[in-house]
């Protein structure tokens, strides 16, 4: 379950990325960048781009794909002039540039790896889970008997997972989340131990199973891994 490589380079790119928007912050507060270019690099467009560009650093391609899609196209108008004509189709652009960005990243990943199956007949027994969720919510309950892990990411939205009938497989489970001004949330059995590799800036990860028993005993063998970005959000693990 190690990967110190990759997470030794995803904390020297969120550097490099933290000093960036320091910097451009400086250079903003001493007036050295001209008042159009400021109106553009301090958006809430970049910020978007800007997470998009760590997501994809950091494995999670589709979302951040989609975030620089969005981020971009709300960023046009302030660059360039949009007829009107344009303008009255921009929503339809957008939403089948998403759906574009979606499919492409989506068939690139299958194609190089083929994450496993879950039972047709009892989608309730999933192995592995690829939840997208943007305005709005979802909640699962998996009782898998061989959990391997997932990738879900909440965008003005959350989801939450029932993890507590589920067994890890033999190597643990690794979920990669993405938590932009939403949440997530995972419900796990008191004898799991959670690694966390979290990414959080402006949220939080925070695990309240000690809250909920008077005593935690972990099993080492049982490991599950969540890994991934946090921005005005937060992951949460618990057991009730």
């Amino acid at each position: 379950m190690e990967n110190k490589p990759e997470n030794s380079n995803r904390r020297a790119f969120l550097g490099l990325f933290l000093i960036v928007v320091g910097a451009l912050w400086i250079f903003e507060r001493l007036d050295l960048i001209p008042s159009f270019w400021n109106d553009i690099l301090i958006s809430w467009q970049m910020l978007l781009i800007g997470i998009g560009i760590f997501s994809i650093i950091g494995g999670n391609k589709t979302t951040g794909t989609v975030l620089i899609v969005i981020g971009g196209f709300f960023l046009v108008p302030e660059v360039a002039h949009i007829p009107y004509e344009l303008r009255r189709i921009g929503w339809p652009v957008l939403i089948i540039g998403i759906g574009v960005a979606i499919l492409v990243t989506h068939s690139g990943r299958r194609n190089r790896n083929h994450p496993p199956q879950f039972d047709p007949v009892n989608n309730k027994a999933l192995d592995y889970f690829d939840d997208f969720v943007i305005f709005g919510g979802r909640e699962e309950y998996i009782s898998s008997q061989n959990f391997v892990g997932g990738k879900t990411t909440s965008i003005f939205g959350g989801t939450e997972y029932d993890l507590r009938q589920a067994k890890l497989s033999a190597n643990g489970a690794v979920i990669d989340s993405l938590a932009l001004f939403g949440g997530c949330g995972f419900k796990v059995p008191p004898d799991w131990t959670v690694k966390n590799e979290v990414t959080a800036i402006f949220g939080a990860f925070t695990d309240k199973r000690g809250s909920s028993l008077n005593q935690i005993v972990t099993d080492p063998s049982k490991t599950l891994v969540i890994k991934g970005f946090v921005a005005f959000g937060g992951i949460e693990i618990k057991y009730l």
